[in-house]
């Protein structure tokens, strides 16, 4: 199936998501990668200047160039998610994030809280970085660009159409990578 979602996407829509649809999605999402994971996990959730269970989580270190003050996408390709599994349930838990963007796959941790937590992880094509910057109509802000670098700041993006993203685990506990292995 096929469905076009706006963010955020509330449980009842995560929970009618199997491994193999498709989505698009529009609204606001945000980058984090292994150190962003760190420095939020570290943060009380209320002192952020982002609220992360307001958007979707893309695991992704983006090629950005500023042109007339104004943050532009050059390259927004998935980063390999397999890297933040020591993190994502526990950032699951804290945040109430329901909807992960990445590649290559996510394990056994990350598939439990997305089950209790009505949540999905969504694989976007690696290598397309620079479809998916077409997505993006703005970059709203970024954070801990000084202290982390490009790669790894949280940047804060409005996108529209955004995917196809293709649920690779669900809310009730499959995994398209589990079946590969089988």
């Amino acid at each position: 199936m096929e469905y076009h979602y706006n963010i955020p996407i509330s449980s009842e829509k995560i929970a009618k998501l199997h491994i193999g649809d498709t989505i698009y999605v529009t609204g606001r999402i945000f980058t984090a990668r292994d150190e962003a994971h760190k420095e939020l996990l570290e943060k009380d959730k209320d002192s952020l200047p982002f609220n992360p269970s307001e958007m979707a989580l893309f695991h992704c270190g983006p090629l950005m160039k500023k042109e007339k003050g104004k943050w532009e996408v050059v390259s927004a390709g998935p980063t390999t998610s397999s890297r933040m599994e020591l993190f994502e349930d526990r950032f699951i838990e804290k945040f109430g994030t329901n909807l992960i963007i990445g590649k290559g796959g996510m394990g056994e941790k990350t598939g439990k809280a997305l089950q209790k937590h009505t949540g999905v992880y969504t694989s976007y094509t690696g290598g397309a970085g620079a479809l998916a910057a077409e997505r993006v109509e703005a970059v709203e802000t970024v954070y801990w660009l000084d202290e982390l670098g490009m790669p790894e700041a949280v940047w804060i993006f409005k996108v529209k159409e955004f995917g196809p993203l293709v649920v690779a685990m669900d809310s009730h506990g499959k995994s398209i990578y589990k079946e590969i292995r089988k």
